[in-house]
């Protein structure tokens, strides 16, 4: 598909009274930097509006202009036929937009009434008392409206992922919200949770609510969007009709170029166990039980996923695996060494080579540049200081390298690493995990945030990795990833492997239902023994 013709589709949008939101020729500039350039997008009343586009093309910084956490360099913000100026979220609050972060802002602590209301809580008793029983009935009234099943004395800690997202929903619509701003919306949600989503948003269509969503999942857009806006290097590449585009056009206005979506395994003759875990179990920081007896053996030149809903244990077992967390029960053993009790750099120094699942809390120093980041876990190694000195030479030159092969914007290693968008500082330390030459690869959800062109080429280093011996152990919630990626797909809910299958028979739905701590109708349990062992020398 042609810039040209995605630009006549747009040219078929609605009239100025028929717009929710008009962003007119916006520009934002830092420093020198074009952030967006002469962006117009214009949202139907009513509508779902997905945003497309690669990390850095500028899509989180338009929404941040709409409500009102960035203010323009150029053009004008119109809601409703009104041209606005926002100087702060408060104001974009107060007209009408709402916006619902990928993660969410709620205190765990707190029922769903007092999250909602926090912040804006009705007054009685000439203002001396929050008045909680209007708070409970408004939010009733909007739970029978739109069709929520959300319980407002419930603990946030105690409800699922889904239920957190409807009340966010719900936060934002108590507010007044009639534009709803969705930032990766199914992230973390299970396939029955993302379903759920969708009638949620048809519901919220259905009554006059406008929505606009910005996702890296093209299949998502095409399914959820009335319309699909696609922004490349901070300008706009037309808007189109989901109905008359596919996912590979799409990328390719995305990217600029055709793109493989789906990776694509061929056999590989496995070799020794180089990972083997035997019976672990992990006690959390409440003292709850999060990981429960599981083994687990990943092999050389295999990939063994692991897929589940967040917080079930395998942010644990990961931890416990790479030498962030002790166990309390079993043993971790790397290539036939006993690893337990090994320190973390101990483990990379032997050649383990690790993707946390939080890019900032545990894979980068934010102050730090890029070149400091790039050295993090082998300072000390014969690579980079060979005479017990760092050589500040060759870090910034394989720093360099990293930002290069791994398309990480801004291309400049002096950047911190706090001025990288999420899917760029998560591409930088993917390319800084797989360059280590490891023998053994823990990536947990290795591409989440980031954009489809750069999706594909991490993909594609992982299976080169595979097809060089490397044992690599994936954790990831998305679906088509770890289903594509994976020799052996494993299971976990509450702490336990509940089954192994084999990710290209096993379906999306079944996977679903497994996830969620069910087996599907008419099957059982595994009986695999151990649940994800075995002997070498197999092929996929």
């Amino acid at each position: 598909m042609s810039e040209s013709e995605g630009d006549t589709v747009a040219g078929r949008s609605a009239g100025e009274s028929d717009l929710a939101v008009h962003l007119d020729g916006i520009t934002k500039r830092f420093s020198d930097v074009v952030a967006n350039d002469d962006v117009d997008l214009r949202v139907e009343r009513g509508s779902v509006h997905a945003l497309l586009g690669e990390n850095g093309a500028g899509k989180t910084t338009l929404m941040n202009v709409l409500y009102g956490l960035y203010e323009p360099d150029e053009g004008r913000v119109v809601v409703d036929g009104r041209e606005r100026g926002f100087d702060r979220p408060r104001d974009a609050i107060d007209a009408g937009i709402g916006m619902i972060h990928q993660h969410f802002m709620l205190v765990d602590t707190m029922t769903v009434a007092e999250n909602v209301a926090l912040g804006n809580e009705p007054r009685k008793w000439f203002g001396l008392a929050v008045d909680r029983a209007r708070i409970d009935r408004e939010i009733r009234d909007l739970c029978d409206r739109y069709g929520f099943s959300v319980d407002p004395d419930a603990r946030i800690g105690d409800v699922s992922v889904g239920v957190r997202q409807r009340v966010e929903i719900i936060k934002a619509l108590y507010r007044g919200a009639d534009v709803l701003i969705l930032d990766e919306p199914t992230a973390v949600l299970t396939p029955q949770e993302v379903e759920d989503l969708y009638d949620v948003l048809a519901e919220l269509t259905a009554q006059g609510k406008t929505i606009i969503f910005i996702t890296h999942k093209l299949g998502e857009a095409t399914h959820a969007a009335d319309a699909i806006t696609v922004l490349r290097d901070g300008e706009s590449v037309g808007t189109v009709d989901p109905e008359g585009t596919s996912r590979a056009e799409l990328a390719e206005l995305m990217v600029g170029r055709e793109v493989l979506l789906e990776a694509e395994t061929e056999p590989v003759e496995t070799g020794e166990t180089v990972l083997s875990v035997a019976d672990l179990s992990v006690i959390d920081d409440r003292d709850v039980p999060v990981v429960s007896g599981i083994d687990l053996d990943v092999r050389a030149g295999e990939v063994v996923g692991i897929a589940g809903v967040d917080g079930n244990g395998q942010a644990e077992l990961v931890e416990a695996v790479a030498g962030l967390r002790t166990p309390d029960a079993g043993t971790v053993r790397f290539s036939g060494r006993d690893v337990t009790d090994w320190s973390r750099r101990k483990r990379i120094e032997s050649g383990m080579a690790y993707v946390p699942e939080d890019r900032q809390e545990r894979g980068l120093v934010m102050p730090f540049d890029l070149v400091e980041n790039a050295v993090l876990g082998s300072q000390r190694g014969p690579a980079f200081a060979g005479d017990g000195r760092i050589d500040w030479a060759a870090v910034r030159d394989h720093a360099e390298d990293v930002v290069g092969t791994y398309d990480v914007r801004p291309a400049t290693t002096d950047s911190e690493a706090a001025d990288l968008s999420g899917g760029n500082q998560q591409k930088f330390v993917v390319g800084r995990e797989l360059e280590r030459d490891p023998d053994l690869l823990v990536a947990t959800h290795p591409t989440r945030g980031v954009d489809v062109g750069s999706t594909e080429f991490v993909h594609d280093r992982l299976l080169e990795l595979r097809r060089e011996g490397v044992a690599t152990l994936l954790v990831s919630s998305n679906l088509e990833e770890v289903r594509s990626l994976s020799d052996r797909l494993a299971v976990i809910y509450e702490g336990e492997f509940v089954d192994v299958v084999d990710p290209d028979a096993v379906t999306e739905e079944e996977l679903g239902l497994l996830m969620a701590g069910e087996h599907p109708e008419g099957t059982t349990e595994s009986e695999t023994e151990p649940p994800v062992g075995g002997e070498g020398g197999d092929e996929r």
